[in-house]
Parts: C-alpha cells; structure tokens; sequence
C-alpha cells in the first residue's frame, strides 16, 4: 500500500493528473519543445520525481541506477560493486568530505560512505527525495573549495546545461580533486536523422526527466571548458557480459528483481489500475505508469542498438593552480 498512499510525492493528490499532464506537454511526443524543457528544467525534474519516486523505489529499492553485471551476480550485487567502483575511482580515504550531486534517496550515499568510511552530504532539488540537502546543483549554496571529492550517479543527466553544471562543481571541489560520475548519453552510433532513433531518445526523455540527453563528446568537452583534467572515460556498457537492460527486457525472468521484469511491470499497471480506481491511488497514476513503461521500451532498444548508455563513466581532476 506504500506505493498508493505515495503517488505523487509532494503534490496534492487532487492535483497529480493536473501534474501528470503538465509535464507530458514539456516532452516531443506531446508537442514538446528542448528549449522548453532547458528552461523550465526544475519544474520538469521535480513534477517528476514528485510522480514516480513511489514507483522506482517499489521497483528498485534504494538505489535507482544500473550497473555492469557479471554472469552470476544479482542486480542488487552488480548495483554495489558499480558504487564501490566509483568510489575507488576518487581514491576516496575515510574521514574526506565528499558531495553526491543528485543523491535521490540516499541509497549509493550510504553504500559509498559506509564502504569509504567518508561523510558525504547529498544534494537534490526534489523535495519529495530528500528533506535535507535540498538544493540546484546549477546554483550550489556551498563555498568555493568545500569537498575532497565529488560524484554523480546518473543524475547530472537532468542539469539543462552540462557546461553549468560541471562548473559549478569545480567550483566546490577542493584544488587537486578528483570528480566521478556515470552520465546517461546518446553514444556515437545515435544519428539524429533516424527517425527510430529519435523516438527511442523522445521515449527515455519523457520517462525519465531529461530535458536533452546530451552525447558522450559533449559532456568531455564541457569538463574541459569548466577546467577539469580528464584523467579517463569510457561507457562501462562496452564491456558488460550481460546487457545493462537486462530486468528491463522482455525476454528476461528474474524472481529476484520480478518487480522490474515485463510481467512485474505488467502486474504493477493493473495494481494501480484497481488502486485508481478504487481511490486509494489519485487520478493521474496509470498515466505515470504508461510513461515509465514507455522509458523501459526506449531503454532497451537504445541498449540493443547501442545508441545509449546509462553509464558513460568519467574520472577528471581540478587541477592543483585554479586559474579559472
């Protein structure tokens, strides 16, 4: 009944589907225009995150993010190793203060911080998520120089601007270092003149709040100009013995992660379906559904056509003399 009793986060429950269509009208496939979406990037983030947090967290867990997954391991075991990863990509060391830009609900922080034994402060825009650190990680109310190290986990990906953004966290970080994160991007096989491409893309924009997904050049040339050194890159998804989309794939079963499988989807839908109408779920819910179901179609087929990827990985370094 948790799921019921939270759809909509913050919003009033006679106002959900008011909100539902609101933000259906920011993205293509209801008419929806980029600029838009880039302007009004915080009302489209959190009308979102207010909609389907419930539903992740009835889906996911914690931690709503994939990972690379090795054959034998478990989602939730892949989803671990991807967050202790990064944090041995900082060179995290216990005791350092650390920032997670977009912390949703606080799943990674707290994997990362006890693993690092580090203190990390989560910041999000989304009031609903998080009730402390609630900030645009466009405009961070924090010092200049404040964090030994800062990460993002799929999260950077909903900022308008990746310039701004990553200039703002080369503001906070401390000279000489280090930040991490995994971007959701379009790869070089995405061509913007396929129209089936296109759509995959206009898919996992509604889906998941994204006023653009920007491609993997973009963001290497935004840490650039915002002065980062980039030590490395490279979009993990290459090199996964099983597919990152894997629980979300029609063809896959899993008991373990049942909730994300086609049929878990399948039977999630009808539950909300009788919760709306029963009134124990608010108007406007089924249609949350249909959007996050659409982002699971896009996904997978972005996956399979590798034109996206949810984990294009990145390590970059403030260097030591700040000459911006």
């Amino acid at each position: 009944m948790d799921l019921a009793s939270n759809l909509g986060g913050k919003i009033e429950k006679t106002e959900v589907l008011s909100a539902v269509e609101k933000y259906e009208k920011y993205h293509v496939c209801y008419g929806g225009q980029e600029e838009e979406r880039k302007a009004n990037y915080s009302d489209m983030v959190n009308k979102y995150y207010d909609l389907v947090t419930s539903f992740y967290e009835f889906g996911w867990g914690e931690s709503f993010h994939f990972a690379p997954r090795w054959n034998g391991e478990s989602l939730r075991e892949s989803i671990k190793r991807h967050e202790h990863f990064l944090a041995l990509q900082l060179r995290l060391q216990p005791g350092q203060k650390v920032l997670d830009v977009g912390c949703g609900i606080g799943g990674p922080l707290r994997e990362i911080s006890r693993f690092s034994s580090t203190s990390i402060t989560g910041l999000n825009n989304n009031e609903y998520q998080i009730t402390r650190g609630k900030a645009d990680f466009m405009k961070m109310p924090i010092p200049d120089n404040t964090f030994d190290a800062v990460y993002a986990i799929e999260a950077t990906c909903h900022a308008p601007d990746a310039y701004g953004c990553y200039k703002e966290i080369f503001r906070v970080l401390k000279p000489g270092q280090y930040f991490a994160a995994y971007e959701w991007c379009m790869t070089d096989s995405f061509d913007p003149q396929n129209s089936e491409h296109q759509k995959i893309k206009a898919e996992i924009e509604i889906g998941d709040g994204l006023p653009d997904i920007r491609l993997t050049t973009k963001c290497i040339e935004a840490l650039k100009q915002a002065g980062f050194e980039v030590i490395w890159e490279k979009d993990l998804a290459a090199d996964s013995p099983l597919p990152w989309y894997l629980p979300l794939d029609k063809s896959h079963f899993s008991l373990s992660s049942f909730r994300l499988t086609a049929v878990g989807r399948l039977f999630t839908k009808n539950m909300v379906k009788v919760l709306e109408y029963v009134g124990l779920a608010p108007k406007g819910s089924l249609r949350v559904q249909d959007f996050l179901e659409k982002a699971a179609e896009g996904l997978v087929e972005g996956g399979k056509k590798e034109i996206f990827t949810p984990m294009y990985f990145f390590l970059a370094r403030k260097p030591n003399s700040d000459s911006n």
